[in-house]
Parts: structure tokens; C-alpha cells; sequence
């Protein structure tokens, strides 16, 4: 590291590095002291700012990733010129093919996969966004080290003769590679003479893929977009020809577009650190010594460099974006540069594939259940309530996610249950969110029942609430889907301001009136919506989140 490195930043990184590398919830932070070798004292702290910056949850004394550490892979996302068009381009591309479809950049002399689109079949693509592969094993490496000069194939010919290659790509599968595989040098000369690569089971037996370049103005190749299937599908052969046409017609087409569009916009929920987190100097004013203000400064640059589309950012441009001093700056930006998360030419800076390693790679894969389960477990804790969540499914309610509490009289409802949507808090919430003509034509594919005394079936009186569920932004049923079970709903949003969820607290009626319970659940209800909302515009930026 140079002389001027911060060393909090480094730190920080290390642990990072060594919480993305692991199982999730299995490490502790005696277990980061024996990764990183840092002294105990310097894991607490760092993982003191990690959680106040919200890239961090502790659950017991298991250490968790939060979907909000992804922003900082989406500030590399952003700035490489990846758009939502891309990004949907793919996905499109994937359901056209029935086969999975990804887009890979260099990074140094590997792969490293930014956006997938994958089937959903037994044997299906385990690789992540973020995921690095070794050039001698996929197919973009052929086509990437094309363009390599002769100092990059030296330090590739040393690392390959270091011996096995899984310590450095830990995404690969276990075990040797595959006897017989081709020399990368015989591949990229096929790549150079017919414009695609082949890669014929060199991860592993079964697993063939195809790719091609999509190459920039200048004629660089700047992804490489790849159909990957199985050998129960196709011979390697088989696949090349049933795929390039396709293939070399949309990387065309992706040219055009890539690094012409804006990214996906950060929503305000996005680009708003924690409200306690907001301040790094109040933060260390509250926390003292425990908080490393140069660690939160560091971590702002490196988000600040997501701005750095097309060829980078002055170093004035990102002191103004984090509101630091351009000494301070410089000192993050040299600490990031020397750890390869960063370049810079002389005068812009950049940042590199390589941030994907921090944790973007581990939390792509979430989907919507597991990004909102820590948040109603949260709101349970607070409410002393059970609380759940649910998408529409046709015209019931699915269960997706829940945290129950432990009470004599609780609501047991279990993940996957479905109800129907008129006579729920839920379900009108997510009814109400709909186009008036959707809806309409769901209510009268499943007429509604009374399933209480109380259940309103009416199709004015149930228009007008629903009409004023969505004016009210919040939704409630009183003893209408079970006689002595209430609840209170709030829609969850995606990017685009659509409502995708409904977060409900459910609870036995009582003899409080419904205004009464209404009024104590929802500022805990709205709060837990907007933590959700935030983690899923993070999640869901450069990447599909599952919503089921």
C-alpha cells in the first residue's frame, strides 16, 4: 500500500472481503480475527461502522451481509456503462433461447460475470454476478485475452504454473479441471479467426456455453455475451451453431447501446444512508473511538465513483459529490487504487469489476423472502406481533415471508398459505395497487364469498375500499377473512413505484376499536416498508430479485 493508504479503509476492506467469502451467518467475529489477521480490537471497530453504515447486521453473534452493501458493486454497475436496456435486453434474450444468458467484463486476467439471466431447471447455472472465473476455463477468457499483451500472458503463465486455480476463484467447483482442456492460446487464436469462443465442459463435465464480444466505439471488446446449457441439451457444437446467429445479432445491438443510455436511476431510498448513519462526523461524536469516520469516508468515495461514466471523474468532481476535502479524497482513491478496486490515468478516476467482490456476488442470489425476513422479524420484535408478507397470486394472497411470535393467543399461518385477496388487509392493498381494469377483471374471475359475517362481497362497497386503500396508502380487515382476526397492511414498492408486496400485522380483535389498533400499527408498519423498499431498490437495480 502506498505510504499516504488509509489504513482504516484497507482494514475495512479486508473484512469485507472475508464476510463475502463466507457462508452467510457463518463467521463471527473471532472468526474475521483469524481471516484477516487483524487484532480483535480493529474487527469490532470495523464492524461497529460496517453496522452503523447498514452494510452489516449482527443476529446473535452471527454476522450477516446486508442487500444495502450492494450499492457499492452498483456504483461499478453504473459507471461501466450497464443500463437498464442491457440488463432487460438479456433477460429477454435468455426466455427467447430458453437457455441461461450472461454478460462478463475482464478483470485483470479473469472473468467476472455483471449480469445473468439464468433458467430455472435441476441443472441450472450456479454463477453469480460478481462471480470470477479463471480465462482458461470459460468462454469469454479466450476472448478477452485476445487483447492481452505480452506482461498480462507472462503474470497468466505464472499463476497457472502456482498450481490449482481455486484458491484465487473460489466460484469454481471443487476438484481438478477437466483432462484434456485446450491451451488458452490455441482458443484465442480460434476466437481471433471466427469472432466467438467455445467453452466445451471446462468448469465442469455437462456444462458448454457459447460466447461472443460486444465491443465498444473503438472496437474493444467490452463484454462478452454468452449462452450457457448442458450436455443433455446440446453437443458443444451443437449449441455454437443453434446460438451464434442470435448471439452475434443482439452483441451487435448491445453496442449501440451500451454506455449510450443512463443506468438505472438510484432512488432517493438508494442513495440515502441510514438516518443515524447520515453524518459520519455525528456518528463518531456518538460512537467515539468505535466508529472509523475514515472508513465511512472511504467507503462514500467509493460509491461517489459510480458517477465516473465514460472515462472517470476528476478528483474536484468526487470531493464535491462526498463533501470531503480533495486531500482526504486523494487518500481514499490512492487507498482504493492500490487495493484494485480503482484506476486512475493521471487525471480521472475509475472504478474496477473487482468492488463485485465485496459482497455483491453473496447477495445477488437473495430473493424477495429473504431480503424481507430480517425487517418483519424487526417489526414482530417491535409490535410484539406476528408480521408477514405477500404477493398476488391470480386472486389470492401467497405468503412469501413471516416472523411469528411466541404468545398464547397468536396467528399461525405458515409460508406459502394463500388467501383470498379481497377479504385481507393484504390483498386489498395489493387489489388497490392495481390497474382499475386488472383488478375489475380478477373480482369477477373469483366472485367474492362471504367467508365471515363481516366480509364486505359487494362489488360498490368493496371498489370503495379498495379506492380507499390506495388514497390511504394502507389497507385493514376486521374479523372478515375469520371471525376474531384483524389486521393492518402496507403496500411495499419497487423502483418504478409499483406496488410488487403487502407487509401486514395480524393480530386477535379484541375490544379495541379498529382505529385504535390502525393507529398504534402503522408508523411501526410504514417504517418496515420503507427499510424493505430501500433493500429491494438496491438489490433490484442491476439485478432480477425473485419475488417468489
Amino acid at each position: 500500500m502506498p505510504e499516504e493508504s488509509v489504513r482504516p479503509l484497507e482494514r475495512g476492506l479486508a473484512v469485507l472481503r472475508a464476510l463475502a467469502a463466507a457462508e452467510p451467518g457463518q463467521l463471527r467475529a473471532g472468526d474475521l480475527v483469524r481471516a484477516t489477521g487483524l487484532a480483535r480490537s480493529t474487527v469490532d471497530r470495523v464492524l461497529t461502522t460496517l453496522a452503523r453504515l447498514g452494510y452489516v447486521r449482527l443476529r446473535g453473534q452471527e454476522l450477516h451481509l446486508t442487500p444495502r452493501l450492494m450499492e457499492l458493486g452498483n456504483a461499478y454497475l453504473a459507471a461501466s456503462g450497464l443500463t437498464g436496456e442491457v440488463a432487460a435486453r438479456t433477460a429477454r434474450l435468455a426466455d427467447e433461447l430458453d437457455e441461461s444468458v450472461s454478460l462478463a467484463v475482464p478483470d485483470g486476467d479473469g472473468v467476472r460475470f455483471v449480469t445473468q439471466a439464468a433458467r430455472r431447471r435441476a441443472m441450472s447455472v450456479a454463477f453469480r454476478i460478481g462471480d470470477l472465473l479463471p480465462p482458461e476455463r470459460c468462454a469469454p477468457g479466450a476472448l478477452f485475452a485476445a487483447a492481452w499483451d505480452e506482461e498480462r500472458w507472462a503474470a497468466w503463465r505464472a499463476r497457472v504454473a502456482a498450481g490449482p486455480a481455486q484458491e484465487a476463484y473460489p466460484a469454481l467447483p471443487p476438484g481438478p479441471a477437466p483432462a484434456g482442456t485446450p491451451d488458452l492460446a490455441e482458443r484465442v487464436a480460434h476466437a481471433r479467426r471466427s469472432g466467438w469462443a467455445l467453452d466445451d465442459q471446462l468448469i465442469e463435465p455437462g456444462l458448454i456455453a457459447v460466447a461472443v464480444p460486444v465491443r465498444d466505439t473503438a472496437g474493444r471488446v467490452r463484454y462478452a455475451l454468452s449462452a450457457v446449457s448442458h450436455t443433455s441439451r446440446y453437443s458443444a457444437r451443437g449449441l455454437a451453431a443453434a446460438m451464434l446467429p442470435r448471439l452475434r445479432a443482439e452483441a451487435e445491438h448491445l453496442a449501440g447501446l451500451s454506455g449510450t443510455e443512463a443506468p438505472p436511476r438510484a432512488t432517493p431510498a438508494e442513495t440515502a444512508p441510514p438516518a443515524d448513519a447520515a453524518d459520519p462526523a455525528a456518528a463518531k461524536d456518538e460512537l467515539g473511538p468505535g466508529f472509523l469516520q475514515s472508513l465511512a469516508r472511504g467507503l462514500a468515495v467509493l460509491r461517489a465513483l459510480g458517477g465516473a461514466r465514460g472515462e472517470g471523474l476528476p478528483l474536484t468532481a468526487l470531493a464535491e459529490a462526498t463533501g470531503l476535502p480533495r486531500a482526504t479524497a486523494r487518500r481514499s482513491l490512492s487507498t482504493l487504487e492500490a487495493a484494485g478496486y480503482a484506476a486512475h490515468d493521471g487525471r480521472l478516476f475509475r472504478p474496477l469489476p473487482r468492488i463485485l467482490e465485496l459482497g455483491h456476488a453473496a447477495l445477488s442470489r437473495l430473493t424477495f423472502a429473504e431480503l424481507a425476513e430480517p425487517h418483519l422479524r424487526d417489526l414482530a420484535d417491535r409490535v410484539h406481533q406476528s408480521a408477514s408478507a405477500t404477493v398476488l397470486d391470480g386472486t389470492d394472497i401467497r405468503y412469501v415471508a413471516r416472523a411469528a411470535t411466541v404468545r398464547v393467543m397468536s396467528v399461525r399461518i405458515t409460508v406459502g398459505t394463500r388467501f383470498p385477496a379481497y377479504a385481507t388487509a393484504m390483498g386489498r392493498v395489493l387489489l388497490a395497487g392495481l390497474p382499475e381494469d386488472e383488478r375489475e377483471r380478477l373480482l369477477r374471475a373469483a366472485p367474492p364469498r362471504a367467508l365471515t359475517p363481516r366480509t364486505v362481497t359487494g362489488p360498490g362497497e368493496l371498489a370503495r375500499v379498495l379506492d380507499r386503500a390506495a388514497a390511504e396508502d394502507h389497507a385493514t380487515a376486521d374479523e372478515e377473512l375469520e371471525d376474531g382476526l384483524r389486521s393492518v397492511a402496507v403496500p411495499v414498492r419497487d423502483a418504478a413505484g409499483r406496488v410488487v408486496a403487502a407487509v401486514n400485522v395480524a393480530q386477535h380483535a379484541g375490544t379495541a376499536p379498529l382505529s385504535r389498533t390502525r393507529d398504534a400499527l402503522l408508523p411501526a408498519l410504514r417504517a418496515t416498508a420503507a427499510a424493505i423498499e430501500t433493500d429491494l431498490h438496491i438489490a433490484a437495480r442491476f439485478n432480477a430479485v425473485r419475488m417468489s
